[in-house]
Parts: structure tokens; sequence; C-alpha cells
């Protein structure tokens, strides 16, 4: 078993297992060494890292379900948005609604994604509603922030009801964390963006 200390922060150089192990605040305890790495620059400035000509990155795993090649269910599949249930789900109803075209993480977005993020929200409450959860008050929406997520594909959490999350899943969709952003946090921060060209 590798050290800790040998793995690179750096979540595109890291396996998905590996990130598990980085996440976990309970074993990671250098603050200082996370939050470096979240405060440093992703190179993917127009938000579509390594894609070809369709929008498709052949070892993203989100590709490769929206593009219906790994036996998901896709609860809702459009020109611009699909949505399934998380594998590891952190409360009842926990779905994740991506863009049906590979785009980047949340860190490589710009203003003119304020749009999309949007529409991934109005899909999440859909999907709730459609699934019988009324109460919208008692609901998560949010994006885990780079080096945070382990598919750098762009994908919401919408998980319901809130209060009903596990003890490590309120630790981990954290609201007030350096790892996860809530939407409205996100288009915020968007919106306080200059327009890329």
């Amino acid at each position: 078993m590798r050290s800790l200390l040998s793995i690179p922060i750096d979540s595109r150089s890291v396996s998905p297992c590996e990130l598990d192990v980085l996440w976990d605040p309970l074993v990671r305890s250098d603050r200082s060494t996370t939050m470096a790495a979240v405060e440093a620059p992703l190179p993917s400035p127009a938000g579509v890292s390594k894609t070809s000509s369709e929008g498709y990155e052949k070892k993203c795993i989100f590709c490769k379900i929206v593009n219906h090649e790994m036996g998901t269910e896709l609860l809702h599949c459009d020109e611009d948005l699909s949505c399934f249930r998380d594998i590891k789900p952190g409360a009842p109803h926990h779905y994740l609604v991506v863009p049906t075209k590979h785009v980047g993480n949340c860190k490589s977005l710009g203003k003119e994604h304020v749009p999309l993020v949007e529409r991934m929200v109005e899909t999440g409450k859909e999907m709730l509603q459609k699934n019988n959860v009324t109460d919208l008050r008692d609901v998560r929406f949010g994006f885990h922030w780079p080096p945070f997520c382990s598919v750098t594909h762009l994908h919401l959490h919408v998980l319901a009801p809130a209060s009903q999350m596990s003890l490590m899943s309120r630790l981990f969709y954290r609201l007030h964390s350096y790892w996860f952003i809530t939407a409205d946090q996100l288009i915020e921060l968007l919106n306080s963006k200059e327009e890329t060209k």
C-alpha cells in the first residue's frame, strides 16, 4: 500500500480509490496541503477537458454512462442533461445531474455556464418531484470542489431529505466547507466572474 504522502493531491493523477482516502476528513488531517490544492488553478479554460469534437471523453465514467455503455439506468436524458442515481447514496434520494456532453468540473466554469448550472438544478428538482419529494426546503444541491471530486465531468449532487443523511454523508456534503459548494454558491461565484470570449 502506498503512503498517503506519496499520493499527489492533484485529482488528475490519483485513482478514485486513492481519492476516497484523501477525501476522508478523519483520515486526512493535513489541511494546509489540502487547501493549497483546492486553491491551485486547473488547466481547462474553456470548461471542457480532453474531449473529442462530440463532447465525449473516452476515459470518463459519466460520459460512458450517458452514452449507455455502463448499463446504468438513466432517469432523465435529453440533448443537454442526464440524471442517474448515485452509486453510493448519501440520502434516501441521491441523484447526479450531469451535462450530456463532457464539461469539466465546477472550478473550470465561467459566467457563461450559469444557465447550465441553473438547468441542472431545475432538472434535479424535477427528479425529486417525480419521486414524490415535495419538501424542497429539506434538499441539498451541490458540487464537490476540486480536488475533492473523483470524476472531472461536472455533476450536481441532489440529496433529499437532507435531514436523513448519515453522519458521514453530512461530513461529505457539508455546507460551508472547502470541499463542497452549493449550487447557489456556485452560481453566485460564476456571476462574479468576467465572461470569457
